[in-house]
């Protein structure tokens, strides 16, 4: 079996990451990169030897030695760049968001779709163990009904300047919500504001609803004091959180719910119960979920087969994205 040659446009924080998950896949071959900054490229090349560099992603996108293309550049660029690697016959891995706007994503879905190629997008924490592991207790007996979800991602940074951090950090729990629930929401309130720089939100926080009479929760900040990545999830008989910092396991599982009383015979007798329980951290076995996605990338370029992130699930996240974006500018 041929390996695959990858070519990857953008070499800045996210860039090399991407660059060693395909540069020491056994499938694959890095044969070219490319970035506006020369002296990314020659550091990138002396970590990872033999490959190529260039600062025009055309060398890349229009390149007939290269199969597919990772794109790791900021979201403004995305379209342009991802919309010419799939006129050239290029199977696409691109970073989140896959656009800044729904038309554009579709029109890239569509040209994927008329190519007959790979179009995926790197919603890299549906492939994280623990959010796996919290996806099957979801939606297993033992949690019972899901009652709501709240989300905090936080941290002094890297504040971006192409986006705000909705779309920057919000994309990431909207992608997982979705996952989780098997649902789009519908978007209820977001306020934000601008503390660092002008019509750039870096604070937000916004309320959704999914179908089910679930609500959600999400709080986003580059402005914080703390390095913050947890979901908590609410059921009827049990109560879940996701926490990625954690050093004793992602997941930990609470036997606590509240409770009716079944029989009354007025107002007055009527009670609450609430039910303490253990805690339980299950075993959540520790594998890269970065490593993983480009596990499933090249699956799904070798079987043609459709990512667990493709196209639709991308436009999901940023028509969402958009609701918000609305909201936010009607506040500022």
């Amino acid at each position: 079996m041929s390996k695959k040659r990858i070519g990857i446009v953008g070499c800045g924080q996210w860039g090399p990451n991407q660059i060693r998950s395909f540069f020491f896949h056994p499938k694959t071959i890095v044969v070219r990169i490319c970035d506006t900054d020369p002296e990314r490229l020659k550091t990138n090349q002396m970590h990872f030897p033999g490959i190529e560099i260039t600062t025009d992603f055309k060398a890349v996108t229009q390149a007939s030695d290269i199969d597919a293309v990772v794109i790791t550049t900021p979201v403004s660029s995305h379209f342009k760049i991802a919309e010419d690697a799939l006129s050239h016959g290029k199977d696409v891995l691109c970073e989140k968001p896959l656009s800044t706007g729904v038309a554009e994503c579709e029109k890239l879905a569509q040209l994927a779709e008329k190519n007959k190629l790979i179009l995926m997008v790197g919603h890299v924490f549906l492939f994280n163990p623990g959010i796996l592991e919290l996806q099957k207790l979801l939606h297993s007996e033992e949690t019972g009904a899901i009652q709501y979800l709240h989300a905090q991602r936080t941290n002094l940074g890297p504040v971006r300047q192409d986006v705000n951090a909705v779309y920057d950090l919000a994309s990431h729990d909207l992608s997982i919500f979705n996952f989780l629930l098997g649902a789009k929401p519908k978007v209820l309130s977001a306020v934000g504001k601008c503390y660092l720089q002008k019509n750039v939100e870096d604070v937000a926080f916004v309320s959704l609803e999914y179908p089910g009479n679930v609500l959600a929760h999400i709080h986003v900040s580059w402005l914080d004091p703390k390095k913050v990545r947890q979901i908590t999830a609410v059921g009827t008989r049990r109560m879940m959180t996701w926490n990625d910092l954690s050093p004793t396991g992602p997941v930990a599982i609470y036997s606590k719910r509240v409770e009716k009383e079944p029989y009354y015979s007025d107002y007055g007798e009527f009670h609450l119960l609430v039910k303490e329980g253990e805690i339980r951290i299950p075993h959540v076995k520790n594998t890269e979920p970065l490593k993983q996605q480009a596990d499933h990338f090249v699956d799904c370029i070798f079987g043609r087969k459709k990512p667990l992130t493709d196209a639709d699930s991308a436009i999901a996240v940023v028509r969402t994205l958009e609701e918000i974006e609305k909201m936010l500018v009607k506040s500022r």
